[in-house]
């Protein structure tokens, strides 16, 4: 009894701690990059968030931590690096520790109510645990207005939707105009033919309108901003809650979402504090800061703001509040897996330049995606991605592969156009940056590098985090040998072949399908090493070989594969088949198959947008491939 009257008093004073504190309400954009008015863009019609600019701090170099939603969504709630969770993937499975519940718990226990209008997506295996712990209500209709006690401190999200991809490119034409369009007066509709075309785009009318209609959900969206801002205000609550604006990565056109430049990575972020609470901006009202600020910092500054402890294990840095630590000097971020489509990068970014390391660059940034293809826009680029007649900045989103190493002046040019990393005057910058690239993956256990087959081995009974940040996990190797992919000889690949590590052989197989050309005798030792005990070194290896055409030793494998009792495994082989397209025409019957049973695991009228657990997004993603491949062999 004296336990419960003491928790009771505690949980009663940590009620009225709170009640000293700041309302926080977070008002989140889908997949927009700061094309807004207060942002200096003259075509937004934004007037909502331009009044809201002109009372709060405008920062200038905000980042996301990944240019796709749910990876940002796990780096947000924890404060920690999702490479470092094992949370990079696009729709992660894997388990983070039991304490890792969401920095809104921390609220919650100072007698915070919080409420999340509506997305979660948090990307781990533990997200019941964390919608559990981390909000008094989740969902649709979350509100600060239903907090039981009218003065209780709260803190608030809303996820605003309708500057989402789904809304901007993929719906068809006539759903967005009834659904979004239809919100805005004659004088808010963007024209096509008055649309600023950035020099990656190709000047076709098809691409003209979907920007528009781009611009065109901004203002949408700005409405929405502007009602949640009116709502606050009617509720008398302006002058004691401290309001942020901001979105979860780029915009979801072509070359922004997906792709670590700033344009996929760069997001608009204000925030208004009242005169209460003016004493914990870094400005007065109206005024810019250019501080370099991450998504993994904003979890220790929420605590920072309130007076909670942190916890040791963020691995972000507060920006605001009496803990606010001293202004980064790099931003991080990695792009991994999205959907179905593989993918391996990293990047680096101060206040002036952006390093890339690509660590698949025979992987384009405009890779076949069944989501997105199912818009128009992307179908323009494929129409029109011909070297000889494509500019080299429209190529260069265009063309099936992409460099090694990218390095961009932001400050001269700010739409990442002229790749530096072979110049000779910045051959010191370009150093620096990718020193620093490889002391954050070795710093924060990078475990991205891991084969997601490999890793669900590994990951059976601690989580990656646990066993990373322990260094039970040999990662100096294997980061070594995807270090070499791009840049080492042909002898190196080989030599890692015959690694008693399955992800060091993994990454010698990509070395070798990057590379141009190989020998007579790497196509005999791949030969014989098709039978891999590791699954993702074996596709791999089948991979190399079809790519140097080998494909009737390649295909077998990769059949074989399709058939794997794990779903990663099954994601895995289906791509490559689908990438090979024609060539591997053979596969079409293991390819049905597969889509039989990806079908049965995720009906087929599941809409893509809806997370579900387990094997049912990766069957998802098996569909998207198998469908793809077997629509081209009927073409």
């Amino acid at each position: 009894m004296r336990r419960f009257i003491l928790s009771f008093l505690l949980s009663l004073g940590a009620t009225v701690s709170a009640a000293e504190q700041p309302n926080i309400l977070w008002i989140t954009a889908e997949d927009m990059s700061p094309v807004l008015g207060c942002y200096d863009d003259q075509f937004a019609v934004s007037p909502n968030i331009d009044w809201l600019a002109k009372e709060s701090v405008r920062y200038t170099r905000a980042f996301a931590s990944a240019p796709v939603c749910s990876p940002s969504r796990s780096c947000l709630i924890t404060g920690c690096y999702p490479p470092s969770l094992s949370t990079q993937q696009m729709r992660s499975g894997f388990a983070i520790p039991k304490s890792m519940r969401g920095f809104p718990e921390h609220l919650r226990a100072r007698g915070y109510y919080t409420s999340n209008n509506v997305k979660t997506d948090y990307n781990t295996g533990n997200y019941a645990d964390i919608i559990r712990h981390s909000w008094s209500e989740s969902s649709a209709t979350a509100h600060w207005r239903k907090r039981p006690d009218k003065k209780q401190p709260f803190f608030s999200i809303f996820n605003l939707m309708t500057s989402h991809q789904s809304r901007s490119m993929v719906w068809p034409y006539e759903r967005f105009k009834k659904d979004v369009q239809s919100r805005l007066s004659l004088s808010e509709i963007h024209d096509p033919t008055k649309v600023p075309l950035p020099p990656y785009y190709p000047d076709t009318p098809l691409i003209r309108r979907e920007l528009a209609r781009f611009y065109d959900c901004v203002t949408a969206m700005d409405k929405e901003v502007g009602a949640i801002l009116q709502q606050l205000e009617d509720d008398g609550l302006v002058d004691n809650t401290i309001v942020f604006f901001y979105s979860d990565h780029g915009n979801g056109m072509p070359r922004h979402k997906r792709a670590l430049l700033d344009s996929g990575m760069h997001v608009p972020l204000l925030i208004r504090f009242p005169k209460k609470w003016q004493h914990l901006a870094p400005g007065k009202p109206g005024t810019t800061t250019t501080r370099l600020v991450s998504f993994v910092d904003y979890a220790p500054t929420m605590l920072s703001l309130t007076g909670i402890p942190i916890p040791e294990a963020m691995q972000g840095a507060p920006f605001l509040g009496p803990k606010a630590a001293a202004p980064r000097r790099y931003v991080y971020g990695h792009r991994d897996r999205v959907d179905e489509v593989r993918d391996l990068a990293r990047s680096v970014r101060d206040s002036r330049y952006l390093y890339i390391r690509n660590y698949m660059p025979h992987l384009g940034y405009n890779q076949p995606t069944a989501w997105p293809d199912s818009g128009e826009i992307r179908h323009d680029f494929y129409r029109l991605a011909k070297r000889e007649t494509m500019s080299a900045a429209q190529w260069h989103f265009a063309a099936p592969t992409r460099p090694v190493e990218e390095l961009y002046d932001c400050e001269v040019d700010p739409l990442n156009l002229s790749n530096l990393a072979k110049s000779g005057k910045h051959r010191d910058i370009l150093k620096r940056l990718r020193a620093e690239h490889l002391r954050h993956i070795a710093a924060t256990a990078d475990l991205g590098f891991l084969p997601e087959s490999e890793a669900w081995e590994l990951f059976t009974k601690q989580t990656g985090w646990k066993l990373g940040q322990a260094g039970r996990v040999p990662l100096a190797g294997i980061h070594q040998a995807a270090a070499q992919v791009g840049v080492a000889s042909e002898r190196v690949f080989l030599k890692n072949l015959d690694s008693d590590n399955p992800t060091i052989r993994y990454w010698g197989a990509i070395g070798l399908a990057v590379s141009p050309k190989i020998s007579g005798l790497a196509k005999r030792k791949l030969r014989r090493k098709i039978s891999d005990p590791s699954a993702a070194a074996r596709i791999e290896i089948a991979n190399v070989l079809a790519t140097h055409g080998d494909i009737q030793n390649a295909l077998p494998a990769l059949i074989e594969a399709t058939q794997h009792e794990n779903l990663i495994v099954v994601t895995h082989a289906s791509r490559v088949i689908e990438l090979l397209g024609k060539k591997a025409k053979s596969a079409k019957y293991a390819m049905q198959e597969a889509l039989k049973r990806a079908d049965k695991i995720r009906p087929p009228n599941t809409p893509a947008t809806i997370v579900l657990p387990g094997d049912k997004d990766l069957a998802m993603f098996v569909s998207f491939s198998c469908r793809a491949f077997l629509n081209r062999l009927d073409e």
